[in-house]
């Protein structure tokens, strides 16, 4: 069986092919209890189903607001119904899909906003630590040995020792490499 439309805008009106203007045209039902899985697909776990935007909006807004809520595929409302078939076949089967023109828009917003996840990341986790904990972060950063950090800080050995274990319990690391490689990713001196 073929794709077939699960739900529509509420208060769409109806125009044009039968589609629900600025609402999803066609939806991938779940696969009857017990079916195999689709390659890369659940199994037969029950959750939410995958979503496809299909819209006439390509702002950069609207495309980060239905990702950030979860979509898995953005398409735009001239996308030939063949692609639209593809598109829900493909997102279905775990992998997300965009029109040519939003992936575009996409890979220039983040070229142009220099968003590197990795950064945000390590200036997410950096940002959660005391004031004395992100000092002595940095200073494991620059390669300093404890006895430097602690003369630099007017601490004592044990006391920086105390810092980098908390350090390594907080931010889930294993080492002072690893410390020191995401001071390097937050990129703080930048």
């Amino acid at each position: 069986p073929g794709p077939r439309l699960v739900r529509a805008r509420p208060g769409a009106r109806r125009h044009g092919r039968g589609g629900a203007r600025g609402g999803p045209r066609a939806a991938a039902p779940p696969p009857p209890a017990g079916a195999p899985a689709a390659p890369g697909g659940r199994g037969g776990r029950r959750e939410p189903p995958e979503i496809i935007i299909l819209t006439t909006f390509d702002s950069d807004d609207h495309i980060l607001r239905a990702m950030r809520a979860g979509a898995s595929g953005f398409l735009l409302k001239h996308t030939p119904p063949p692609e639209i078939v593809r598109a829900i076949r493909q997102v279905a089967s775990g992998e997300p899909m965009m029109s040519p023109a939003v992936l575009r828009r996409m890979m220039a917003y983040v070229a142009e906003s220099g968003a590197d996840p990795r950064r945000a990341r390590a200036r997410d986790l950096l940002a959660r630590l005391s004031d004395g904990e992100r000092a002595v972060a940095a200073l494991v950063g620059r390669g300093r040995t404890n006895s430097e950090i602690g003369k630099e800080l007017s601490l004592s050995v044990a006391t920086v020792k105390a810092y980098v274990s908390r350090l390594l319990t907080k931010l889930e690391l294993n080492n002072r490499v690893q410390i020191a490689l995401l001071v390097h990713d937050a990129a703080l001196d930048d």
